[in-house]
């Protein structure tokens, strides 16, 4: 597979050549950095773990340049921070037990300038994997690289034959919970069976953790919490879960406008505040 960066950087774990990694996967998950697929797309990684006939494929677009950093990672420059988290996103990899795992190697200035090789890439690599279901990054994120990150990836699905296009598209929760999703328009993904996986998982990235950003104790504390909250009147059924948006229709439907679907969305949330406060209840 040509990409566009000269610095992409493509790992297949087990060894197999990368067409065959990526005609075995059914799930992909597409983040912006490296440690944001292991949030974005825990879901995916346990569906595949350990599976025969389901394979997970990770995506990173940007290239580990400008995270926070301090302790031991204090006086790394950029060009060492990328080194040292291209290799974490590899690591988690091998961990994951991941079909593939490809770094597009995009800064993040190009990823927010909607730079037309990033839409490019992916559309290779979704027509190489035809997946059945992706992961990415939900619109109403507050870091703008991951607003830019799901905006490239719905734009890539879009231009798919029909034939090409995944049953299911998520948008995942990172820089602002989706607790505020009303619960019949929530997408609730269970994370059952596997904490030791993801906490290993989410430890891979020592240059955050290390460096500043406890981002493994906040990820898991989240989802236990979404599990908890959830139901006011009910016993928890789960006791770990990521709270995802549906992005299928923007798949399905390309004259829908993003703005349009996600500010449907925070409209229904407000309308049924307003109801809460107009009835008490």
């Amino acid at each position: 597979m040509k990409l566009n960066k000269k610095n992409a950087d493509i790992l297949v774990p087990d060894g197999c050549d990368l067409s065959s990694a990526l005609a075995r996967t059914t799930h992909i998950g597409v983040g912006a950095h490296q440690d944001d697929l292991e949030i974005i797309a825990a879901h995916g990684i346990l569906e595949c773990f350990g599976s025969k006939d389901k394979w997970f494929t990770g995506i990173t677009c940007t290239d580990g340049a400008g995270s926070a950093r301090s302790g031991t990672y204090a006086n790394y420059t950029d060009g060492d921070m990328k080194r040292v988290r291209l290799e974490e996103q590899r690591t988690a990899a091998r961990i994951g037990r991941y079909s593939s795992m490809i770094q597009l190697g995009y800064t993040s200035k190009e990823a927010k300038a909607k730079d037309i090789r990033l839409e490019d890439d992916l559309i290779h690599c979704f027509k190489a994997a035809r997946p059945d279901v992706v992961y990415t990054h939900n619109p109403t994120d507050k870091h703008q690289t991951h607003v830019a990150t799901s905006l490239a990836v719905i734009g890539a699905l879009r231009k798919l034959p029909l034939s090409f296009k995944p049953a299911m598209v998520y948008g995942c929760e990172v820089w602002r919970s989706l607790d505020w999703l009303p619960d019949d328009q929530k997408v609730l993904l269970n994370l059952e069976g596997r904490e030791s996986l993801l906490q290993a998982l989410l430890g891979v990235f020592d240059s955050q953790v290390s460096g500043g950003k406890r981002y493994d104790m906040a990820t898991m504390c989240r989802w236990k919490a979404n599990a908890t909250y959830l139901d006011s009147h009910n016993v928890d059924t789960a006791k770990t879960t990521m709270f995802a948006m549906d992005l299928t229709p923007l798949i399905k439907d390309a004259q829908l406008e993003v703005g349009d679907y996600v500010l449907r969305l925070i409209d229904n949330f407000r309308t049924s505040v307003k109801e809460g406060l107009r009835t008490g209840v």
